[in-house]
């Protein structure tokens, strides 16, 4: 399925100052002596090749990162879900149209409200009406959160959950959606998600360390995941798996990314150009594919997806205009997606070109007594978590991100361009702010 359209791979070295502008590799360093991630793999694909650079190591003692780096990809693997929907689209298996309800056992009903059905290509452009997180996930290792979250569970799930919306008439981005999605697919052609995964993308593309379950290999290469520069536990995602259990290097992923370019020759080709097409405008501002986002940039549209679990973030995207591409992989929690927009797009600003205000020392109890669970929405809430003397707010179906302050009421995110402020009547906290995209949106304290 593969033909010798490969691009020649460089060395980090090699053109190093020519594709890395000086000021990203000063900010690479800089993360990376600050602790903020022990190590950055870095793969860039244009019309010349592909390049590697890779900065840190996979602990604090332990082996330089290089390409064959193992990390945990996170929700990029919703784009390898797409991907294997649209493959079975263009092989006229199933159509985006097909209702679920068709493809579920015996017995399990997913409910909606008004006459429009859940459609596969609603579950892959986040626009079902299912929430985020399903309701009963209650995980018995925190740390490990979806490890024990059974199949029985999600059938309980989207079989009772309570509808607030029609189909298609909002965006919300839905772990469980892709999770479901990546069940049905592989569902659909008897085999496991892994397996789908192996035989229509992996194995055509030569991504031999694209995997769920760890080969010797891939554990001999494992980047270590950090929180707060500590080591933390893996993710076992065995049932919601669409939604982010895949694991990669930037050797993989730059074949993946290329492929998505039409660098490489591959039966996927059509497969991943339905992917690409945008199916609505409704992601605040950015446009929606088949799990791709789409963001407007000054050389041509960026088609990017993120991902993070407990101790890894990650980043992949790419311009059809400029023929460019980047995949970014870390083992911490603390992302780089401004790196990877800024290498797409010159007119993205990184974190440190557009600097946060200044962290100001508040007490511990009063730290403490922003700890909770703040309804911005039906079925979006904001958590506030505390280790030490860090904050953490973490979103429904979203990663968790620190929060630092700027005065004893407002914090502000590193990571993303948001700041949360908090609403205290005579020492109560009553509710907090996300203030974002020059929006604000209030959540009660609910817990």
């Amino acid at each position: 399925m593969l033909s010798l359209a490969i691009l020649p791979c460089q060395s980090q070295k090699q053109s190093e100052k020519t594709i890395l502008p000086a000021e990203v590799v000063e900010e690479i360093e800089k993360r990376i002596s600050k602790g903020i991630t022990p190590s950055m793999a870095i793969a860039w694909i244009d019309s010349t090749g592909t390049y590697f650079f890779n900065f840190g190591k996979t602990k604090e003692d332990g082996m330089e990162v290089d390409e064959n780096t193992i990390y945990e990809i996170g929700s990029i693997s919703k784009v390898f879900t797409a991907i294997l929907l649209a493959q079975q689209v263009v092989d006229g298996k199933l159509a985006l149209n097909d209702q679920i309800n068709d493809l579920l056992p015996d017995g399990i009903e997913v409910p909606v409200m008004g006459d429009k059905e859940i459609t596969l290509g609603s579950l892959s452009d986040h626009t079902s009406g299912l929430p985020g997180m399903p309701a009963n996930f209650s995980p018995a290792n925190p740390n490990n959160p979806y490890a024990d979250y059974s199949l029985n569970q999600l059938y309980e799930a989207i079989s009772t959950y309570s509808v607030t919306r029609e189909v298609g008439s909002e965006y919300e981005y839905s772990n469980l959606g892709m999770g479901l999605l990546g069940h049905l697919l592989a569902k659909k052609q008897n085999t496991s998600y892994e397996e789908l995964v192996i035989q229509t993308i992996a194995k055509p593309l030569g991504m031999d360390d694209t995997r769920i379950e760890l080969s010797e290999t891939m554990k001999e290469n494992l980047a270590l995941g950090h929180l707060g520069g500590q080591i933390v536990d893996n993710w076992d995602i065995p049932t919601l798996a669409g939604a982010g259990a895949i694991r990669s290097s930037t050797a993989d992923m730059a074949k993946f990314i290329a492929a998505n370019l039409a660098y490489v020759n591959t039966d996927l080709r059509d497969a991943m150009t339905l992917s690409h097409q945008i199916r609505h405008d409704k992601a605040g501002g950015m446009s929606v594919a088949m799990a791709w986002h789409v963001k407007k940039g000054e050389e041509g549209d960026v088609i990017w997806h993120n991902g993070g679990t407990g101790g890894y973030k990650s980043f992949a995207g790419f311009v059809k205009e400029t023929g460019k591409g980047v995949v970014i992989l870390t083992n911490s929690t603390q992302g780089s997606d401004d790196i990877g927009f800024h290498l797409l797009d010159p007119g993205f600003e990184m974190a440190d070109q557009n600097p946060n205000p200044n962290v100001v020392e508040i007490a511990d109890s009063i730290l403490s007594s922003y700890v909770g669970v703040y309804e911005l929405q039906p079925g979006f809430n904001i958590s506030i978590s505390k280790e030490a003397k860090q904050l953490f707010a973490q979103a429904t179906g979203q990663d968790r991100f620190e929060i630092f302050p700027e005065s004893d009421t407002l914090f502000f995110l590193k990571a993303i361009k948001a700041k949360i402020s908090f609403q205290v009547n005579q020492g109560d906290v009553q509710s907090l702010t996300l203030i974002q995209r020059g929006q604000e949106m209030p959540g009660k304290k609910i817990e």
